[in-house]
């Protein structure tokens, strides 16, 4: 067995036998990326091979090895083992690798050791339950005014996988890295700028079996930052996170708050976000960047997504102008608490990527009258503190989707009066059956909400697919 611990760009990876695990798109990168270093690539997933032959074929032709049907066993003669994210920590193969002493690394551990040393950009790490994708937008509309668009990207759990972000001959200015939990376990060397864990609650307990091993995975994105590691104050598990990373010396904390902020926060002061982190003068003033009323979006969760935002740029000494320019810019990802209609005086919102509990309880909070649509593969949360917070604003509930039971017991309890509806059909056109029933208990003045605090595998391909599903069945209902 080869020794693979200072293994990077510059490394002779020939005689290094690499078994990349699961061949989504993080996986082909990954592979590709692998076979440009010429390694050896055995490439493992458990689905059959049908679904992947044509990007198969493509890297048999550069040399990899691959093995469909079996996600389980450890091929033979195998140096290093890679994870693509999703792949749970408690994965067999995992500890396979583990019993032979072959080394694990996540997706992102490789593409750090596999940056240009000459031409490496910065990396901006964005984690957290709810909220990375639209702060890793907002710093990436920011950083594209600074060093022009064509010079930064999004990457790593959104947009281009980080491995072929790496191997890309042009050099970029700066990268926004979101993370999400699934690929923090197996990262060790990463050493980014500035990081962040946006808020923590329950999630992926079903890939991490606990939801303190979900907790310890987020807290490894702070591992090793170099210049700021930032913490939410109004989420205690932040803070906690920060006090205990391992970074690198002179690396400063820094918090984010929708309240007036003190020395070394951003935060808010009146109607105007400010800087009193980043400043030499920060005892003693603030430096304005934008006013709420600036912003595309002010409600509270995406001013708390602004100022991380401003955090993370201000870090890399990116000037006021540039961030308030690329915050005004930034534009919602679909299916974020997205208006689809307003039909007979009833405002349908669709929030299908509220995957867990704590997303669906900041959306249904966002609204005083609610009709709640919610289910699908709960992943192992409880959803009755979600329920007992909410129960005021909800006027009704329909439920739909393999785990429904969960949250219908939950409304049994601590929502006994709240009207609830439950769709049993899993064909995708059930959407037109739950809007019909949402539409039955709504009243002028009511949101209809999807914020499904599930999963949407168990009857959508994933939630763009559910949102989809859901604004057609509004369009139907307002042809009624």
């Amino acid at each position: 067995m080869h020794d693979v611990s200072k293994l990077d760009r510059t490394s002779d990876w020939t005689q290094i036998r690499v078994a990349v695990v699961g061949f989504g798109l993080a996986g082909f990168a990954a592979a590709d990326a692998l076979l440009q270093m010429d390694a050896q690539v055995v490439v493992i997933d458990g689905a059959a091979r049908d679904k992947y032959a044509d990007k198969a074929q493509l890297l048999e032709i550069l040399g990899a090895e691959f093995r469909f049907d079996d996600d389980v066993t450890l091929p033979s003669g195998v140096d290093l083992l890679v994870l693509s994210p999703g792949v749970s920590p408690l994965a067999p193969i995992i500890k396979a690798a583990q019993s032979a002493g072959v080394t694990v690394w996540g997706e992102l551990e490789l593409a750090w050791r596999l940056r240009d040393p000459e031409t490496a950009a910065p990396w901006l790490a964005i984690t957290g339950t709810n909220g990375k994708t639209t702060t890793t937008r907002m710093v990436e509309s920011i950083l594209a005014e600074k060093f022009g668009a064509q010079n930064v990207r999004a990457a790593g759990n959104i947009g281009l996988p980080m491995c072929e972000v790496v191997m890309d001959p042009n050099p970029l200015a700066a990268i926004a890295v979101e993370v999400g939990a699934p690929q923090l376990p197996f990262v060790y060397s990463v050493s980014p700028v500035a990081s962040i864990c946006l808020n923590l609650a329950p999630d992926h307990i079903d890939l991490f079996g606990s939801f303190e091993a979900y907790r310890d995975a987020k807290a490894r994105v702070y591992r090793n930052t170099q210049i700021a590691v930032i913490y939410n104050e109004q989420d205690v598990a932040t803070e906690r996170m920060v006090e205990q990373a391992d970074v690198v010396e002179g690396c400063r904390a820094v918090s984010f708050t929708l309240s007036i902020p003190r020395s070394s926060m951003v935060g808010l002061v009146e109607d105007i976000l400010v800087d009193r982190a980043f400043l030499s003068e920060r005892a003693t003033s603030a430096l304005e960047i934008i006013e709420l009323s600036d912003l595309p979006s002010n409600a509270p969760h995406n001013v708390q997504n602004a100022l991380a935002a401003i955090a993370l740029t201000r870090a890399i000494d990116i000037e006021p102008a540039f961030i308030k320019a690329g915050l005004m810019n930034w534009q919602a990802e679909p299916h974020r608490i997205s208006h689809v209609a307003q039909v007979n005086g009833v405002d349908y919102v669709d929030d299908s990527k509220a995957t867990n509990t704590h997303a669906a309880f900041t959306s249904i909070r966002a609204y005083e009258s609610v009709v709640w649509i919610a289910g699908g593969l709960a992943k192992g949360q409880d959803f009755a503190d979600l329920v007992e917070k909410s129960a005021s604003r909800l006027r009704g509930v329909v439920l739909l989707g393999a785990d429904q039971e969960v949250i219908a017991q939950a409304m049994m309890k601590f929502a006994p009066d709240v009207p609830v509806r439950r769709v049993h059909s899993t064909e995708i056109n059930a959407m037109t059956s739950v809007v019909t029933l949402a539409a039955e208990l709504a009243s002028a003045g009511d949101t209809v909400l999807l914020a499904p605090g599930c999963a949407s595998w168990d009857m959508y391909r994933d939630y763009a697919h559910r949102g989809d599903a859901f604004a057609q069945a509004v369009r139907e209902l307002g042809t009624l």
